[in-house]
């Protein structure tokens, strides 16, 4: 329980600092006087006000905002008076970087964590050789983690069928669909065995448990390491904008798919066990996720400000103070549901 707790602890506030970092950094630079920085919503707790600025940590650790002068957000302040160092006062471009830089943050964020896994771990080693059935990357809540799989085993036999590469092995258990089978496997020299019922991919109606190869790496120098980085999360980037495109038309169901605290808590927890560098990989994810998430056309997300400056832009003058209030008392009322409804999903899942 204690490294979940420290697992989200560390994931959630990494992320938030980051993409609110960024905001900060860019309101700064365009001469925008900020007003809070702070991690967690309202109401505050503890913080020191440096400047103009009050740096606090608020009592609601889902998430944290940038107050800054001018500007109708989360706390629903209509305060305009006109001042130069307002964001109402500022050009739309500049007010658009502003309002980019959080969820570009969690993208470079992104980058940069899975640039360093690269190059630190090295790149896989493709020397046109098939994978031996030696497991590499055991799936959390998988057949294969119930089991009790784990990197480094060595899988010998599939329903009594010896197996010596992956082929081998992945073609025997894709035969058996929703039906127990049973695995023998070598760990360090110890022979194991254990019945497992490979789960149906619905895409193809074969049995997978959850398993990936072992796969030897060569080491990556910086340039290739920033390559695989940048390469990766625009595949990972089409992959969500995907997923979110499902949701949207119903092809993917919102309970399965949408995952609140309660989950990021235990992903990361399980993460975390199974090493640093799984935690970091979690964490890239998650940024990245916030990141596409954020861009959404709703109020109250970053997204939906910027809808705000592509409309005073075609119209040529800004949307209402009044209306704005009341998309960002809606968007808000609408987050906070959908947010009571993945916590609800997320403890009748693990609890």
């Amino acid at each position: 329980m204690i490294t979940t707790i420290l697992a989200f602890i560390f994931v959630l506030g990494l992320l938030i600092f980051v993409h609110e970092l960024g905001h900060f950094l860019v309101a700064k630079l365009v001469g925008i006087r900020v007003e809070r920085f702070s991690l967690g919503f309202p109401p505050r707790m503890i913080g020191k006000k440096i400047g103009d600025t009050d740096y606090c940590i608020s009592w609601l650790p889902l998430g944290g905002y940038v107050k800054m002068a001018g500007m109708i957000d989360e706390s629903l302040d209509e305060k305009i008076e006109g001042h130069p160092w307002e964001f109402q006062s500022k050009p739309i471009w500049q007010r658009a970087l502003v309002i980019a830089a959080g969820p570009l943050m969690n993208v470079v964020l992104t980058v940069v964590l899975f640039a360093g896994i690269t190059y630190y771990m090295g790149v896989p080693d493709d020397v046109g050789q098939t994978p031996a059935s030696v497991v590499g990357d055991v799936q959390m809540r998988t057949p294969a983690d119930s089991l009790g799989l784990l990197k480094g085993d060595r899988v010998l036999s599939v329903n009594g069928t010896p197996v010596q590469t992956w082929e081998d092995m992945t073609r025997e258990i894709r035969r058996y669909p929703e039906q127990p089978i049973l695995i023998e496997w070598d760990r360090n020299g110890v022979p194991m065995q254990g019945d497992v019922v490979p789960r149906r991919d619905p895409t193809d109606g074969i049995g997978r448990i959850g398993i990936g190869p072992l796969i030897p790496y060569r080491d990556a120098g910086i340039g290739e390491s920033m390559a695989h980085g940048v390469n990766y999360t625009v595949f990972l980037t089409k992959l969500f904008v995907t997923s979110i495109s499902r949701l949207i038309t119903g092809e993917e169901s919102i309970k399965a798919s949408l995952a609140g605290p309660v989950a990021i808590a235990m992903m990361a927890g399980e993460s975390a066990r199974s090493g640093f560098d799984t935690l970091l990989r979690f964490t890239a994810l998650i940024s990245l996720n916030l990141a596409v998430l954020n861009l959404l056309p709703i109020p109250v997300l970053d997204g939906g400000h910027l809808l705000f400056l592509l409309l005073e832009l075609i119209l040529r003058r800004p949307v209402s103070v009044r209306i704005r209030v009341i998309f960002q008392q809606v968007g808000m009322a609408l987050l906070m549901a959908l947010m009571v409804f993945i916590l609800f999903n997320d403890i009748r899942r693990f609890f």
